[in-house]
C-alpha cells in the first residue's frame, strides 16, 4: 500500500477490515442540465456511454446488484459492497422514488456502503434528510459533482451550478452525518496550475471527506470534441497531469479520501489523450514523482 496518498481502498481496508467493491448502479434518473429543467446540451464533456459502465443497462436495479455481486464474488475480488448510484443525477426527481430506489439495498446484507453521485444544486433538506437515514446502518457518501471553483470555468463549461451552491450543499450534508466527495477536473479549458491549486485549497477549507479526480479527456459527440476538432481546446500532457495532481493532493489535508486518482474511458468512444487508459502506469508515475519531490498528500495543507 502506497505512503504519498490515502485511498478509497485504504479507507475501506481500515473501516469494514475485508475486500469492499463497489457496485455501479443506474437507476433510470435524469440529469436536470440534460432533461431541458436547466439545459438541454449538457456539459460540454459529457456523454455517459464513455465513462459508464452500465449507462444502457435494462436490468432492474436488483438484477444489477445480484448480477455484480456474482461476478466480483466468484473471482475473490469482493466480500462485502457499496451501492453507488453512479449514472445522471441521483437526487435528481421525487423523494418517493428516490427512496424506493435506495431502499433496494436493504435487501442485501452484503452492501455495507451506500454512495450517490448527483450535483450540488439537485439537493435540498428533504432529500438530505432521507439520504441521513441511511447513516445508521450503511457507510453513506454523497459524491457532488463539482469540477472547479471557478465561476468563469463552470460557465463555459455549461455546469449550470454555482460554487456556492456547492459550498452550501457539502455543509448541509455533513451536518447530517453524510461524508461528500467532489468530483474535480483537472486541465479544464482556461484554468492554469494555479486555478487548478486554488479549488484544492478551497476543498481542502471546506473539509471535505474525499476527492475524485478526473482529467480533461475528449469523448465523441459531445461540444468538448467538437472543440478539440477545431483546435479550440488543450488538453494536459500526461507528465502535466502527473505535476497537476501531486499539486492538488499536496492541498488536500491528509485525513481526505482519494476515491480516484485518474479517470479512463471507453476505448471506441475515446477521442483523447489516449493515455488515460494506462491507468496503473499513471499512478506510479504520481507516486515516482511524490518521490522525486519528496511530499504526500497533505505536504501542503493548512
Amino acid at each position: 500500500m502506497n505512503s504519498y496518498y490515502y485511498s478509497f481502498r485504504k479507507y475501506l481496508e481500515q473501516r469494514f477490515g475485508c475486500r469492499v467493491r463497489r457496485i455501479s448502479l443506474n437507476a433510470g434518473f435524469s440529469c436536470p442540465n440534460r432533461d431541458g429543467t436547466l439545459s438541454s446540451d449538457g456539459c460540454i464533456f459529457c456523454n455517459e456511454t464513455g465513462f459508464s459502465p452500465n449507462s444502457a443497462t435494462l436490468l432492474s436495479l436488483a438484477e444489477q446488484i445480484e448480477q455484480q455481486q456474482k461476478q466480483l464474488k466468484a473471482r475473490g475480488r469482493a466480500e462485502k459492497f457499496i451501492a453507488y448510484f453512479q449514472n445522471a443525477s441521483n437526487t435528481h426527481a421525487a423523494v418517493a422514488k428516490l427512496k424506493q430506489a435506495y431502499d433496494t439495498i436493504r435487501l442485501y446484507p452484503d452492501i455495507v456502503g451506500l454512495m450517490i453521485a448527483t450535483r450540488p444544486d439537485c439537493v435540498d433538506e428533504q432529500r438530505l434528510d432521507l439520504i441521513a437515514e441511511y447513516v445508521q446502518d450503511y457507510d453513506v457518501w454523497i459524491e457532488y459533482g463539482l469540477q472547479s471553483m471557478h465561476e468563469q470555468t463552470l460557465r463555459q463549461i455549461n455546469r449550470n451550478h454555482t460554487f456556492a451552491q456547492f459550498v452550501d450543499a457539502v455543509q448541509a450534508a455533513q451536518q447530517r452525518g453524510i461524508k461528500v466527495v467532489a468530483h474535480v477536473i483537472l486541465g479544464l479549458p482556461g484554468e492554469t496550475d494555479t486555478h487548478m491549486r486554488q479549488t484544492a485549497a478551497a476543498l481542502g477549507d471546506l473539509g471535505i471527506n474525499g476527492v475524485k479526480l478526473h482529467v480533461l479527456h475528449v469523448v465523441q459527440d459531445t461540444d468538448l470534441a467538437r472543440m478539440y476538432a477545431l483546435g479550440k481546446v488543450a488538453l494536459l500532457s500526461e507528465q502535466e497531469y502527473i505535476c497537476a495532481a501531486c499539486d492538488f493532493l499536496e492541498l488536500l489535508p491528509k485525513e481526505c479520501v482519494i476515491m480516484r486518482l485518474v479517470s479512463d474511458a471507453r476505448p471506441d468512444v475515446l477521442v483523447a489523450p489516449l493515455w488515460i487508459n494506462e491507468k496503473q502506469r499513471v499512478i506510479q508515475s504520481i507516486e515516482k514523482e511524490f518521490a522525486r519531490r519528496g511530499t504526500r498528500q497533505g505536504s501542503k495543507s493548512t
